[in-house]
């Protein structure tokens, strides 16, 4: 917001800060050059040829082609590499089972699309529809998306400027926020220029169109939007978790294969082999997980007020190491009140804003009139003047005027407007210079009132008004800091304006020198971006995002929708635009901004759960095909089925989604995806599987006799179990004991562990074990599970899994 003096008094001949966005190829004449009788029909036709309609292209995604983009993934691929192999071996029942896996998946993916589209459409929807211009020498009424540059237009009051256009005359008030992020309307005249999207808050102009489109400011915007992508940081775990463990088992299975052949084993034995490898490496409800993880954590969210439009975003806050802040409308109310009153001798500040609001319109869009009249409302002054006429604010006087008689029936004239004006018209008051740079220097928007009878007219005082903080944005920022996470302020406002807001809400740092944002500039550097463009917001999360910073955005207008889709969670307030809210990854529901706390704490609890069941993924994944290249060694068969492997990945792998409900303590600190450690971290767990499942089937070979069918059924036990004990160990970083699991974890055990024993004891799909078989491996893995969490306990503290 632009609180000084000077810039609320510029003339309607200043130029804007912000370029029009006009391309020189896309005019056939510069600006100021188009006759004032307009361009005729045929030369507005020619044009319209020439640089094309003026709105943005459709760019449609193919809902089919999205589908399809689900099964085209490292996951996908290895579920239809053994669906291809089952039916290669005629095993159609288990071709099937696999198939509803991966389609199973593919349908939770379609959860987690992309909202480009509908920020687009949003975007659109702000444009105006048609508009008034003058062609052949005469006012015409036309569809916005026939308009040329060079196209003389009229903007009249509720209006929405349907181009980037440069006024040729009259004077409008301006409302350019959902572009600029400027808080307060600008005066315009002649000689500036605005932007498609902005509003028309009062008066009456004529404007030359001056870039059209794509072209325009709001179309860059748009396109900024459209090309905005980021990587999850879930997808890069998805995608370094399949690549570590498809390279580790490809070469198992490599050697499995060859030590096969060297034992001469059929081809059609083999091939039954491979298939059952490929199946026991797949991570197959690793990407479903943590779609589901982030779905519970999104409904949990909801209930406090903050509504994910992304899933991938509720799992990123917990990641989530620096917030870039909107000023306007996000760290304060978007709304002028009135802060200070400095009332001059024979003056007191309830009279000083009962004056201030007689020369105030009533009823109007004026944001400054609307802050006056409302705080003079709360002050009740019984001998308040009495309007007899109004004469509404004037860009070129830079005041508005008022007459009305004082509680004596005498008549004053009333004058409100920029302190050099009024001051000028008014009796000498010393002070008053000297108050009013005292009020300027504090980042405040100043206005002089002045009353009296025509001939004798005293300054009565000044009147400071400012956007305020949000009551808990000081709280908000300071609990933020205690979670490790760095807010900076971004903002389009002045320096000092931007500096002032900080201090009131805690953000203490230096200020980004004016100028292009630096390509490798750090969160630590500075507290405060300001007068930066849509552009600059952008271009800020690309510059911390490159630092493998993840990256917030919270913000409330369209000038901060290309960010807000840039950044890993784009954050809207309550109070936020179309575009803004479906270019954000999150959007709070409520005011305030405690939803972004919220947000924090329930990202890490979702966080620490697919952390669990990804540290789960890797330990059984590597253990179970070198227990196959074990049992290949100890027997000379392959110790599992690719029916039995189905069923260990249908059992085991679903049900131990369960953990997406667990119960865990969210981390201190931001969390992040170290998966080098929680590879390390998962082998050790999977050789510790592996000694226990080998010794339990080393017992059925050596010292039972088992039959090789009834290893295969002993295998697929003790796999069952030995998952069930590592899940438990793996779940809590301390001691097993020391937190009690969810009760839906609970059930899912026992679910998995009555499944897998009634199958083994009745002989169903495999051949039949004594119970006391099936029991004592039972109590083994119990015994398992609490010698592993001794190992897992030092282990997990240096590798830092926390």
């Amino acid at each position: 917001m632009r609180l000084a003096t000077h810039e609320l008094n510029r003339a309607g001949t200043q130029p804007s800060k912000f370029s029009s966005g006009a391309s020189p190829d896309t005019l056939t004449a510069s600006p100021g050059s188009a006759s004032k009788a307009g361009l005729t029909s045929e030369e507005a036709r020619r044009r319209l040829v020439k640089c094309g309609p003026n709105a943005m292209p459709d760019t449609s995604v193919n809902p089919l082609r999205t589908a399809l983009k689900k099964f085209w993934a490292p996951v996908p691929w290895m579920l239809e590499a053994a669906i291809v192999l089952e039916l290669m071996l005629g095993k159609f029942v288990e071709a099937a089972i696999i198939a509803l896996l991966l389609v199973f998946n593919a349908a939770l993916g379609l959860f987690q699309e992309s909202r480009a589209q509908a920020t687009l459409t949003a975007l659109k929807s702000r444009l105006a529809l048609t508009v008034s211009v003058r062609r052949d020498g005469i006012w015409k009424t036309v569809a916005a998306a026939e308009l040329v540059p060079g196209d003389i237009v009229k903007l009249s009051l509720g209006g929405v400027v349907a181009a980037d256009v440069k006024l040729t005359a009259g004077d409008v008030l301006l409302d350019q926020s959902m572009l600029t992020g400027e808080s307060v309307p600008i005066e315009a005249g002649a000689g500036v220029e605005t932007y498609a999207g902005a509003l028309i808050r009062r008066g009456e102009a004529e404007a030359e169109v001056i870039a059209t489109g794509a072209r325009t400011k709001f179309g860059r915007t748009a396109e900024l939007i459209r090309t905005a992508h980021v990587v999850s940081t879930q997808q890069r775990a998805v995608l370094r978790v399949v690549r570590n463990l498809a390279g580790f088992n490809g070469i198992v299975i490599i050697l499995l294969v060859a030590y096969a052949w060297y034992l001469k084993m059929p081809v059609a034995d083999i091939v039954p082999l491979i298939l059952t490898a490929i199946l026991a490496s797949i991570p197959v409800a690793l990407p479903a997980t943590f779609t589901l993880a982030s779905a519970l954590g999104a409904r949990a969210l909801a209930k406090l007020g903050v509504l994910p439009t992304r899933l991938s975003a509720v799992d990123e806050a917990a990641s989530m190491v620096v917030l870039c802040a909107d000023k306007t409308g996000t760290l304060t109310q978007n709304a002028l009140t009135v802060t200070t009153v400095h009332s001059m001798p024979g003056y007191d500040d309830a009279h000083v804003l009962a004056l201030a609001a007689v020369a105030s319109s009533d009823g109007g869009q004026d944001p400054v009139d609307g802050a006056i009249r409302a705080a003079a409302a709360s002050r009740t002054l019984p001998d308040a003047p009495k309007l007899i006429n109004f004469a509404a604010f004037d860009p070129t006087k830079k005041m508005s005027e008022a007459t009305a008689t004082d509680p004596t029936g005498e008549t004053q004239r009333i004058l409100k407007g920029a302190f050099t004006i009024i001051v000028g018209l008014s009796q000498p008051a010393p002070t008053a210079a000297a108050a009013a740079k005292e009020l300027e220097d504090k980042g405040f928007r100043v206005l002089a009132v002045a009353a009296g009878p025509a001939a004798g007219i005293k300054l009565a005082g000044l009147i400071a008004l400012s956007d305020p903080p949000r009551a808990d944005s000081a709280a908000l920022v300071g609990e933020l800091r205690g979670l490790g996470v760095r807010t900076v302020m971004v903002t389009g406002d002045a320096p000092a304006t931007a500096a002032i807001v900080a201090k009131a809400v805690g953000l203490d740092g230096a200020i980004c020198p004016p100028g292009p944002i630096p390509d490798a500039v750090h969160p630590e550097q500075y507290a405060i971006f300001a007068g930066v463009l849509p552009e600059d917001k952008y271009k800020l999360v690309k510059a911390f995002q490159r630092g493998s910073q993840t990256v917030g955005m919270c913000g409330d207008g369209a000038n901060d929708a290309p960010a807000l889709r840039q950044a890993q969670i784009g954050i809207a307030v309550s109070t936020a635009t179309d575009v803004a809210k479906s270019a954000a990854g999150m959007v709070l529901t409520e005011p305030g901004l405690a939803g972004i706390v919220a947000a924090v704490k329930e990202g890490r609890i979702t966080f620490q759960r697919i952390l669990s069941y990804t540290l789960n993924s890797i330990t059984k994944k590597t253990f179970q095909v070198l227990f196959l290249g074990i049992g290949l060694l100890m027997t000379g068969h392959a110790i599992l089925t690719p029916l039995l492997m189905v069923l260990i990945m249908v059992t085991g792998d679903f049900l131990g989604m369960s953990l997406t409900t667990d119960k865990v303590r969210p981390s201190p600190a931001p969390n992040a995806w170290r998966i080098g450690h929680l590879t390390i971290a998962g082998v050790i767990m999977g050789m510790g599987e592996l000694l226990f499942c080998t010794a339990v089937l080393a017992f059925g070979a050596y010292r039972l006799g088992f039959t090789i069918s009834a290893l295969q059924t002993l295998a697929f036990v003790v796999i069952v179990f030995g998952n069930q004990a590592t899940t438990y160990t793996n779940r809590e970083r301390r001691h097993l004991w020391s937190s009690r699991p969810s009760i839906w974890l609970l059930l899912s055990s026992v679910a998995d562990l009555l499944i897998a024993s009634t199958l083994a004891i009745g002989g169903i799909a495999m051949t039949p074990l004594p119970a006391w078989v099936v029991a004592g491996t039972l109590a083994a893995a119990v015994a398992f599970a609490i010698l592993l969490d001794f190992v897992k306990v030092p282990v997990f503290r240096r590798l830092r899994i926390t």
